[in-house]
């Protein structure tokens, strides 16, 4: 019958035998019954809302509770919208890529590592590649070594099935550190 709330009490549905109540203005009232500080918070023409109820005694504090909640979403709104979610971009190459393919490839990589996105380079190999495997693991480094002022390996040159697969993940800006003499 203990069903677990992951709501907020408010007003009577606060039953603990003592709490520590808050005034509006964030002055403290003291410890009280439950109906003391609903008394006052109706005088007020405000809600009692428990804020911390593993406290003891719990505390409540005497505010708009509608006030409150917009207050909450708000920040929620603005929270999420603040997140960034990294993406996994990715760049096939072949094994007989030619330079200026391959630094137009490699431009493309910097624009999503800047962009905070994480990069799978991808090789697929056909036919006869696939006795020369590590002509494209070169291919693959020669990439990488292009890329590493702004990217690191994240998931190192891998094989899988006529697949090689690197990932990328952009560098951490490092903090510059100046010596003194």
């Amino acid at each position: 019958m203990a069903a677990v709330k992951n709501q907020t009490q408010l007003n009577g549905e606060i039953r603990d035998p003592k709490i520590r109540v808050i005034s509006q203005t964030g002055e403290m009232l003291g410890v009280m019954t439950p109906y003391e500080a609903m008394r006052l918070a109706e005088e007020a023409d405000l809600d009692l809302v428990k804020i911390s109820p593993n406290a003891v005694p719990p505390v409540c504090k005497i505010m708009d509770f509608g006030k409150y909640k917009f207050e909450q979403a708000k920040k929620e709104k603005e929270n999420r919208k603040n997140q960034k979610v990294v993406e996994l971009k990715e760049v096939q190459l072949s094994m007989t890529i030619d330079v200026g393919d391959l630094n137009v490839k490699a431009k493309q990589a910097t624009k999503f590592l800047q962009a905070g996105n994480k990069v799978k380079v991808s090789i697929r190999l056909r036919g006869r590649q696939m006795a020369h495997s590590n002509l494209a693991k070169d291919v693959m480094t020669g990439f990488f070594e292009s890329l590493s002022e702004v990217a690191m390996v994240e998931k190192p040159i891998n094989m899988e099935g006529r697949n090689i697969i690197m990932i990328l993940a952009p560098k951490k800006a490092a903090p510059t550190v100046q010596k003194t003499e």
